[in-house]
């Protein structure tokens, strides 16, 4: 005992207030007290204004019962200061069973309770900070769910749909539909890459420079001897407008695909340009379902990305389906893809089906498919359909 370095005391009970009648030489480098300090003193000299109520009460109701207890107590050293004290009192009984005597065993713990309140305020902290960062996700994520189209647009010749479904609060795909003149109605669907707030902000970003009603859109341009009106630019002078104004990410990571196509009713053309997207599922009139061409590269990866129109006819019956890679990458629990060739199969199944229906089961599919299992990347897909 005189040799420990936790603070060890011994009480005799038949004294009055059970005073200390040995301390060893580690309770006097813990408490600052020395043995001629303490003896023949009750301990409770330890205590001050701060000791817990509690703990005290334990230590008391322990003695009157005459059972050991183990207390964390707030205790105080003969300078004043405090030390945190793990103190252990085990009564002592003779042969007949009575106690002569209780044993205590101080440990100053001091750095754990602070290491411990140290952990706990940072808890505290960040439990706040999640719960902040929870609500500007939350209402970040509003904001991009507003900018998606809000229904389907119906025209007197054809209709689009679409349904995203993000694999995080924040989505790194979007898409639109809008009529841009008399005769033409245009369409995109985007995916940035990579996940979270980055991707989140540039789609939004490309989703106003997308807009027909921004005063910023990359859809027109200035016409007429006084240029107070506007021209409808094609899909490849919209890809390569973009790709110029995100070149300064290029070499960054940060890049996105994009489908856009432009359908022109008088005509009955579908103008598109694909920048790195994946290839379109068009189902013909007659049940044809075939990939369309064109595929370039990704905005925002090379300085010269030649985006080229590609123009097709595109009359009544006619359906485009436009994806991003995250529908035909879901895996299923054995990392098998849903794939391309499952989806060219289902819409030439939906294809005696209205549009919505087809689009509606497709998802459908795809979140089955995957038996739970969590996205990994947002599904998105938009249908075009020339109804008359």
């Amino acid at each position: 005992m005189a040799s420990a370095s936790d603070g060890i005391t011994i009480s005799d009970p038949s004294f009055p207030d059970n005073p200390l009648i040995y301390v060893n030489s580690g309770f006097e480098a813990i408490t600052g007290y020395t043995a001629e300090d303490v003896l023949g003193k009750n301990c409770r000299f330890l205590q001050g204004p701060q000791t817990g109520q509690p703990a005290s009460e334990e230590i008391r109701r322990a003695i009157a019962e005459d059972r050991p207890c183990v207390v964390e107590l707030l205790n105080y050293r003969k300078d004043g200061s405090t030390f945190w004290n793990r103190l252990s009192i085990t009564p002592i009984r003779d042969v007949a069973g009575k106690t002569t005597h209780y044993i205590g065993v101080l440990s100053d713990i001091t750095r754990r309770r602070e290491a411990e309140d140290s952990l706990r305020h940072t808890n505290e902290r960040l439990a706040a900070a999640n719960t902040e960062m929870k609500r500007a996700f939350d209402y970040a994520a509003r904001i991009q769910q507003s900018l998606l189209p809000a229904r389907p647009l119906h025209t007197e010749r054809c209709q689009v749909l679409s349904k995203l479904i993000a694999c995080e609060e924040l989505a790194g795909d979007t898409l639109n539909y809008f009529v841009l003149d008399e005769h033409c109605v245009g369409f995109y669907l985007l995916d940035v890459v990579g996940h979270g707030v980055p991707a989140a902000m540039l789609s939004v970003t490309i989703n106003h420079l997308l807009s027909p009603r921004s005063g910023k859109s990359c859809l027109f341009e200035s016409a007429g001897p006084q240029q107070t009106a506007v021209r409808v630019l094609s899909p490849a002078q919209v890809g390569r407008m973009l790709n110029e104004m995100f070149s300064d990410n290029i070499g960054s990571g940060l890049f996105f695909t994009i489908f856009y196509g432009v359908w022109n009713a008088s005509t009955e053309k579908l103008t598109y340009v694909s920048a790195g997207h994946p290839p379109s599922v068009l189902l013909r009139a007659d049940g044809e379902v075939q990939l369309l061409d064109g595929t370039g590269f990704p905005v925002g990866v090379t300085q010269q990305p030649d985006y080229q129109d590609h123009t097709l006819t595109f009359g009544t019956g006619d359906r485009l389906f436009v994806y991003s890679d995250g529908l035909t990458e879901a895996a299923d629990k054995h990392e098998e893809h849903f794939g391309v060739e499952r989806l060219m199969a289902l819409v030439e199944e939906g294809r005696q089906r209205p549009l919505k229906s087809c689009l509606d089961e497709i998802m459908e599919k795809v979140e089955r498919f995957q038996q739970k299992a969590a996205s990994k990347d947002d599904l998105s897909l938009l249908a075009f359909e020339v109804t008359t």
